[in-house]
């Protein structure tokens, strides 16, 4: 495609990067850590511990392992862990903000 390689060249030619998709899951972490530390009915959607089958077909990416994956937290039950405390969860934020990932 011609239209993607010539946003890439104005991108550098103007020294910015994309920052979109860094405002997204920045935004999706504070409102998990937010979420979690509730402990209501949020938090069972929200990490998908709700009772019942699964459905059929391959299984779409939760909101958690999607992060997880972006915090470089390991497993999801890692990030969960962390966002009991406030302060090693918006660390493990703006380090992941910082990466640029």
């Amino acid at each position: 495609m011609v239209l993607p390689d010539i946003f890439s060249q104005i991108m550098k030619e103007a020294h910015t990067t994309r920052l979109l998709i860094s405002k997204i899951r920045k935004r999706q972490a504070t409102f998990f850590g937010h979420v979690m530390r509730r402990e209501k009915l949020e938090n069972l959607v929200t990490t998908g511990m709700l009772e019942g089958k699964r459905s059929r077909g391959k299984q779409r990416e939760k909101l958690i392992e999607g992060l997880a994956d972006w915090l470089k937290a390991g497993k999801s039950l890692e990030a969960i862990e962390a966002t009991k405390d406030r302060k090693k969860w918006r660390t493990m934020i703006a380090n992941a903000v910082k990466q640029g990932t």
